[in-house]
């Protein structure tokens, strides 16, 4: 059910197609964030029409609201959310591990207290998996601690956390679930150590995983530090199995990721950056709330084909930024998701007809990223 079959690459780029339940998945793909099973201020019906194929949700947030079996009871998260395409849930390690002082980790798992109502919980690699089956996504990541990307010491453990997890989700994936029906990734950790990433890499290809996530990035390390992870650790992972890089999104960073041979992304920043009045395009961020745009007639990206830009003038989508109009953190995130997955559509050609090292080129030239772009804290999730 779950074949990956390849079919292109321009060096280490590649152009493939992901069979799953739900449909096929054309990568280099990125997914929009649903956490709390809804892309926010985006409908379904919009995601669709912009050509979205894969949306992600949240573990954790959706075990701790609704709740993970009510999900169930409605068919699955995608009955649920009134999504007939393909859906990735991640493990909620992420989210459990962000929490701080409000959990405590074990070598059997972690217990943790709701950032909702301080009840106490507490995730298993088992817990999490179980979790993932009554959620019913096509794609489910093992449950994995994500450390601190520089602390090597803090690193070293967190890896063999994961090692021992990974095998632990591999067994309660075999033993409750359905491998027909949905796909467990294993996740590589080791921060920025090539000698910590090359031993996780190791272990989660005995495990024989049919896809493999790149985690632990994007959440403190410098770009030079995150191209340089990518470069070391992607040769490393099998060149059959589709690869995902978690939690990263900006234009440049998938321009670059595609370069190194990951096939799938995802990331809360366009619809963040949207509720913050900024808009996305291939030259670089707009900040809706300077004065420049106020008498501009023109759309937000000349030849964007998305709901915004050709119906409305960026001097209308300030308005709505500076009154705080729910019309403008919708206009925006549209445009924002809609420019990443035609971005990814592009890249995809230009793998299948052979210029993507040019194309690569010439975006990476000519974006300019602003300051708080290259030196962006972790996103988290939305």
């Amino acid at each position: 059910m779950f074949e990956f079959d390849i079919e292109a690459t321009s060096d280490l780029a590649r152009a493939g197609v992901l069979q799953t339940p739900h449909g096929l998945l054309h990568t280099p793909v990125f997914a929009p964030v649903g956490t709390q099973a809804t892309v926010k201020a985006v409908e379904p019906r919009e995601l669709r029409e912009m050509g979205a194929t894969l949306v992600l949700a949240n573990t954790y947030h959706l075990y701790m609201r609704p709740g993970d079996e009510l999900v169930r009871d409605f068919g699955d998260v995608h009955g649920f959310m009134a999504w007939d395409r393909p859906m990735l849930t991640d493990s909620g390690g992420f989210q459990v591990f962000s929490l701080g002082g409000l959990r405590k980790i074990d070598d059997e798992g972690v217990t943790f207290r709701s950032h909702l109502d301080g009840t106490v919980h507490r995730f298993t690699p088992e817990k999490s998996i179980q979790i993932q089956h009554n959620l019913g996504a096509d794609i489910i990541m093992c449950f994995d601690e994500c450390p601190p990307p520089l602390d090597r010491e803090v690193v070293r453990a967190a890896v063999n956390r994961t090692s021992a997890w990974a095998a632990r989700c591999v067994d309660e994936h075999a033993r409750s679930g359905d491998p027909n029906r949905q796909a467990l990734f294993g996740i590589v950790q080791g921060g920025i150590f090539p000698d910590l990433r090359a031993a996780s890499a190791e272990t989660l290809v005995n495990l024989n995983f049919p896809g493999y996530a790149v985690g632990g990035l994007a959440v403190g390390e410098t770009k030079a530090q995150m191209h340089a992870t990518l470069d070391q650790t992607v040769p490393l992972l099998p060149a059959n199995k589709p690869r995902y890089l978690m939690g990263v999104g900006s234009p440049e960073d998938l321009v670059n990721g595609v370069a190194r041979g990951i096939d799938i992304f995802d990331c809360v920043l366009p619809t963040r950056v949207a509720r913050n009045g900024a808009a996305m395009t291939r030259r670089g961020r707009l900040n809706f709330r300077n004065a420049k745009h106020a008498t501009e007639h023109g759309p937000i990206e000349a030849g964007c084909t998305c709901y915004a830009c050709t119906t409305f003038s960026r001097a209308y989508i300030r308005h709505l930024v500076r009154a705080g109009e729910l019309l403008g953190h919708q206009l925006l995130s549209l445009h924002n998701l809609h420019m990443l997955i035609s971005l990814m559509r592009d890249l995809r050609a230009a793998i299948l007809d052979g210029t993507f090292s040019a194309f690569a080129s010439d975006f990476l030239a000519h974006y300019r990223p602003t300051s708080k772009e290259a030196n962006a804290p972790p996103v988290g999730q939305d």
